[in-house]
């Protein structure tokens, strides 16, 4: 009980110890209780799951083009349904036009309670103050620590293998509409282990009709179907 909960202390091992039915004394379970040598407290990610309702994270990307010009991508993830609530394209991040995309992303009635970001120096003064009027918690992470925002990393590394690693760049509106395409798939079609399986918008389970394959984003993934 002590290796599995470790915020418990002996009382509460005691009192659960009493409810099975097993009468021993507070203190024999304080000697055999596991000693956790660091403070009692949830780790950083039993916070993000204990708070993944009102958590999304935001970060950006870098793609080339045919001419190796510098593309930027976005996107804002909210972390309850792994849900892509934002992705777009720009040739110059700045603060302004970051807090203009989290204004997108989310009705002012609807925003999440902590964004997650690393810390470029693209997210500047207009961006915080952006957030904090829409009453959402700045959190940056810690330095050179990318695994603090491994929902966001994650998908940004599916969004390359899964669609850019396959595609030749031409230039802002050719990636803004593959982006764009890849997004409807992730969020509607593609299936996800942390959701059982499911999608972020809940595909609907088809068992009348016969089967027909839909080609997505020019073929390189495909939706099955009944029709």
């Amino acid at each position: 009980m002590s290796r599995e909960n470790p915020l418990w202390g002996a009382p509460r091992i005691h009192g659960e110890l009493l409810m099975l039915g097993i009468d021993v004394s507070e203190s024999t379970v304080g000697r055999y209780m596991i000693r956790i040598g660091r403070p009692r407290s949830q780790g950083w990610k039993t916070f993000l799951h204990n708070q993944a309702s009102g958590i999304a994270s935001i970060d950006l990307f870098v793609v080339r083009t045919i001419s190796f010009k510098l593309l930027y991508g976005l996107v804002i993830l909210s972390h309850a349904r792994r849900k892509l609530a934002r992705i777009a394209v720009t040739t110059n991040p700045t603060a302004e036009w970051i807090a203009g995309q989290v204004t997108e992303a989310f009705p002012w009635n609807e925003a999440p309670r902590h964004l997650l970001r690393d810390r470029d120096r693209a997210f500047g003064p207009a961006y915080t103050r952006r957030i904090r009027a829409m009453a959402i918690r700045d959190h940056p992470i810690a330095a050179r620590s990318p695994w603090q925002n491994g929902y966001v990393e994650r998908l940004i590394g599916s969004t390359r293998r899964e669609c850019l690693d396959h595609l030749i760049v031409f230039g802002e509106g050719h990636l803004r509409r593959s982006l764009k395409a890849y997004a409807a798939y992730y969020n509607e079609v593609r299936t996800h282990l942390s959701l059982s399986k499911d999608a972020p918008k809940f595909r609907r389970v088809q068992s009348v009709g016969s089967l027909a394959v839909v080609p997505l984003l020019g073929g390189l993934h495909h939706q099955y179907v009944r029709v």
